[in-house]
């Protein structure tokens, strides 16, 4: 009898790995093949267009490290981050708080608010360059209504990376509310109704049961949003291509350039390798940090 067990257990554990080897292909094939090809191309001077390449160690990092360039770009990203996260995340809990409650047409309304997420990148980009254009543009002729001289944009130094982020709210609709939603669905009603009782208001009740409740969710949205952020290329290279003085010349748009324009595919393996490096760190703090605000309602 062992022995048949034994000999069933074996048949079903290749069965099983049979079902999963479409999986176990792809993840090998598409996701661990890539990254160690471009982990030892960080380590040479790979070119796309020229034949060959020689070992260079870790050169590329120490050009890296002296790349004026590199730190430009990663100067932008961060305050890219610091505008685009706290305002989509503040965005995305009020638009979930709105459809939450016990409304007429509330599956309409979540329609609406998530259709503009799943828009296409291009049309997107292209509606927010006609709003944010500095001459005829919506933005600013809102703003003129109020006597306010708008500034130039995404055609300005200044003003290019918070109207980046501001096209980026667009999509405040999609999976940070949806998630946010499912997050409120898990708040005890019957808490925030001991707090009514006491006599809490609407913020306070928000406060003291929905928002430690909610921090679980809070943390996921976050570290998932600076990542998403940290990566932002799309809009950037569509709508600015680098900007004015490489004004939004984004982390990735720079391993773009190097990686397809300028053809130097060792430097941006390079690249890429640092931001991985860089988004491993700061998830880790993330993680050890959470420890002090995080709630959850089973601990």
């Amino acid at each position: 009898m062992p022995v048949m067990l034994r000999r069933g257990l074996q048949r079903e554990d290749v069965q099983g790995y049979l079902f999963i080897s479409p999986w176990l292909i792809g993840v090998v094939v598409f996701f661990i093949g890539p990254m160690v090809a471009s982990l030892v191309l960080s380590l040479t001077d790979y070119s796309i267009i020229a034949p060959g390449l020689s070992f260079l160690g870790v050169e590329n990092y120490r050009e890296i490290a002296l790349d004026p360039l590199f730190w430009k770009s990663l100067g932008v990203t961060a305050y890219y981050l610091a505008l685009d996260v706290p305002l989509g995340q503040v965005g995305s809990l009020a638009l979930a708080l709105l459809i939450h409650r016990q409304i007429r047409f509330k599956s309409l309304f979540r329609t609406i608010l998530y259709l503009p997420s799943v828009t296409p990148i291009v049309a997107a980009a292209s509606i927010w360059l006609w709003f944010l254009q500095p001459r005829f543009g919506l933005m600013n002729g809102a703003l003129g209504l109020f006597g306010i001289d708008g500034p130039a944009w995404l055609a300005s130094r200044e003003w290019a990376v918070p109207g980046l982020a501001l096209v980026t709210l667009w999509g405040i609709g999609g999976a940070r509310m949806i998630i946010y939603l499912a997050g409120l669905q898990g708040v005890p009603e019957e808490l925030r109704e001991a707090a009514r009782i006491d006599g809490a208001g609407v913020w306070r009740v928000f406060t003291a049961v929905t928002l430690p409740h909610l921090t679980p969710t809070i943390f996921f949205n976050v570290i998932i949003d600076i990542i998403g952020s940290f990566q932002q290329f799309s809009v950037a290279y569509i709508a600015t291509d680098g900007g004015p003085d490489n004004s939004t010349l984004f982390y990735v748009l720079y391993l773009y350039r190097n990686a397809f324009n300028y053809f130097r595919m060792g430097y941006a393996s390079a690249l890429a390798w640092i931001m991985l490096l860089l988004l491993l760190a700061f998830t880790l703090v993330q993680f050890r940090g959470a420890r002090r605000w995080v709630y959850y309602g089973g601990a």
